[in-house]
């Protein structure tokens, strides 16, 4: 096996902290992948073995944040192809790639993505305004409906009402439902979260910070379920690259990492999914600014 028991023992509970913390957010690749490297896994096993033990994991969050997909299911399937064909790149860009080369480009991405979270709530607002302005303007005779400006009492009462009028459609619209119709969603939406497969084919490490941190933003859905939208594309981007590993590297992967974080990230997963559930907008997202800013510094301090 190679390690001895104290070994097993560390792994087992960085697996196990792992699976708590991406089914929360994401990021926990910190956690294993430096715990591997620094008992002597050499740095691409490390990241193959780790990302095939916590598919495990992924799918416990996945299927455990299933009933916050609501009507998102037709969106989810229209996204998954992003996240494969990403995966797919990422796996043979690890493959054939030095591990350097991405390490300089990850502390961008993961600045991207916390900038996404922490201006979540103004974004998406502004984004789900302008969709909001469009529908009525379709829904107008002769798809005219856009008011012209006014200035004046007159004009601010019919703004005021115009206004009123939206806020009682939006508070009657689920904004889940409202994000059912993938179509109604954003181009960049799906470019993003086929930059983000890239990435998590390619290293793992702070893939659901980036795609919470997209998807928050441009889905048009509470938090919680881009975070259930997050897990399963997750859990479809490493199943994705676990195959091309096997099929392409299957002498590089240590089979005994991929159990032991296969055992602790699928109970991790379900506890994270226990806690994550009931956080709160602004807990979950503290918790993503935390834990980004820390795979920040921890990929930052590789670099010098």
């Amino acid at each position: 096996m190679g390690f001895e028991w104290w070994q097993v023992a560390l792994i087992l509970v960085a697996g196990l902290w792992a699976g708590t913390i991406n089914t929360i957010v994401g990021s926990g690749t910190l956690v294993t992948f430096p715990v591997l490297v620094t008992l002597g896994v050499p740095p691409v096993t490390a990241s193959m073995s780790n990302a095939m033990g916590l598919i495990a994991g992924n799918l416990t969050g996945a299927w455990s944040y299933r009933s916050e997909l609501g009507g998102l299911k037709k969106t989810l399937l229209k996204l998954l192809p992003c996240s494969v064909v990403g995966g797919v790149i990422g796996a043979y860009l690890l493959l054939h790639l030095p591990e350097e080369v991405f390490g300089v480009v990850a502390p961008f991405l993961i600045v991207v993505a916390l900038l996404f979270v922490v201006f979540q709530p103004k974004l998406q607002a502004k984004v789900r305004a302008r969709k909001e302005r469009e529908a009525q303007v379709a829904a107008a005779p002769g798809g005219d409906a856009a008011v012209p400006a006014s200035t004046g009492r007159a004009g601010s009462a019919a703004s005021g009402a115009a206004g009123a009028a939206s806020s009682a459609t939006a508070s009657t619209a689920s904004p889940v439902v409202a994000a059912v119709d993938g179509s109604q969603q954003p181009a960049i939406l799906y470019v993003l979260v086929f930059l983000a497969g890239i990435y998590g084919g390619y290293f793992v490490a702070a893939q659901g910070v980036l795609l919470v941190g997209v998807l928050g933003v441009f889905l048009l859905a509470p938090l919680q379920s881009a975070n259930a939208v997050k897990n399963a594309l997750v859990a479809a981007v490493n199943i994705v690259a676990a195959l091309s590993y096997v099929l392409f590297a299957f002498d590089r992967i240590n089979w005994w990492v991929v159990l032991f974080i296969a055992l602790s990230s699928t109970l991790g997963s379900w506890l994270g999914a226990k806690i994550g559930k009931k956080m709160s907008p602004v807990a979950l997202r503290t918790v993503i600014v935390i834990l980004g800013l820390v795979a920040l510094t921890n990929m930052v301090s590789k670099l010098f």
